[in-house]
């Protein structure tokens, strides 16, 4: 199979092939409408798509043949909300917490037992889940209904947001979901119950008799688990960079990190739990790579030190910012992919140690995934 990549930004979907050791584009789909979210199911072959049609809202996107046709699929819409259902209010704004989708923020598989079924994450901060490939989308109401919900606030976007779900490949029922700012929610019984497991985390400006470390208020920018060692998760937090050794239950903080321990994106090795990658720039309202240097750094050793990788990135000054969802590793481990805010697109072939720029031109990246 040629190596693939979809690539969501905010003027349409687009891919890219690799053909005789050259990489050249192959598709492009719903142009100049914003696609925040894609996913490509590898146990059925599904390419979903959430796209954000103006006015009309978000529609779901499936395609069964590599995007040459697509059909509409069911929206992710949240149910009417019952006279009795408490008002939550955002913690940072004091503004009321809809009803009502404003984004779909992460797509992922239910495990390659569950055929069919997939989770969605979406802002403000619920969790849903198809039985059938996306046909149909309920609301995880266990997780929607649970009191500390009022503790979560915005914050890149305005109200809460759910951009991480990890799936435990060794049970399918044992589930991980990252919230911005909600912490980390942990299901062992797919989804009927759950518990925070942002123990650990803290906010570096706020001390923590002051909630500093209350875990029902932290800003986990991204989170991924490692494939063939599961138990080991990594996340970029608001405030630097955490590790887990029990899959997402309670953190260790990594100290140290230069340039910088603020960043949004973050991939681990499928093989090797203690290699990982993240995009490091300076954080709050500043938010671009630290002194104009565009760098990804690497460690190998499960945080203890850390490499800045910059062959064949731009040379500074240059101010590409990287989303949560704008780097990803296939499943080699060699091969990243990285796509920026100004539209730029890399390939490293050899786990980060150089990068090739596929294109500087693509509208600003949301989001890169290996087919």
């Amino acid at each position: 199979m040629k190596p693939l990549i979809h690539v969501g930004t905010r003027k349409g979907l687009f891919a890219f092939e690799k053909t005789n050791g050259h990489w050249s584009p192959a598709g492009e789909w719903f142009l100049g409408i914003q696609v925040p979210m894609l996913f490509h199911d590898r146990r059925d072959g599904l390419l979903h798509a959430a796209v954000e049609h103006g006015h009309f809202g978000t529609k779901m996107h499936r395609s069964a043949d590599g995007g040459a046709t697509w059909e509409e699929t069911a929206g992710v819409l949240y149910p009417p909300k019952p006279d009795d259902a408490p008002e939550i209010r955002d913690g940072f704004r004091n503004v009321v917490v809809p009803w009502s989708l404003e984004k779909v923020w992460s797509l992922e598989s239910g495990g390659p037992d569950k055929p069919g079924l997939l989770w969605c994450g979406t802002i403000p901060g619920g969790l849903f889940r198809s039985s059938d490939s996306g046909s149909t989308w309920e609301l995880v109401r266990s997780l929607w209904d649970r009191p500390e919900r009022a503790q979560w606030a915005g914050g890149g976007y305005d109200f809460p947001g759910i951009h991480s779900i990890c799936v435990d490949p060794r049970n399918s029922q044992r589930v991980a979901v990252a919230i911005s700012c909600g912490g980390v929610w942990l299901t062992g019984d797919g989804g009927e119950t759950w518990e925070q497991g942002a123990n650990g985390m803290t906010y570096d400006f706020l001390p923590a008799e002051q909630g500093g470390a209350e875990p029902d208020g932290q800003d986990p920018h991204r989170m991924v688990m490692c494939g063939s060692a599961p138990d080991r998760c990594w996340v970029q937090h608001h405030c630097g960079i955490y590790r887990s050794d029990a899959a997402g239950r309670g953190w260790e903080e990594i100290s140290g990190v230069k340039p910088s321990g603020f960043g949004f994106a973050v991939a681990v090795h499928p093989k090797d739990p203690d290699t990982a990658w993240f995009v490091p720039a300076r954080k709050d309202e500043f938010r671009y790579p630290v002194d104009g240097e565009f760098v990804v750094t690497r460690t190998r050793d499960g945080g203890k030190s850390f490499e800045t990788l910059s062959k064949g990135l731009p040379p500074a000054p240059c101010y590409d910012l990287v989303y949560r969802h704008g780097l990803d590793i296939d499943e080699s481990g060699d091969r990243l992919v990285m796509g920026s805010t100004t539209g730029a697109l890399w390939v490293s072939e050899d786990q980060g140690d150089s990068w090739e720029l596929l294109t500087a031109h693509l509208p600003p990246v949301y989001c890169v995934r290996f087919a």
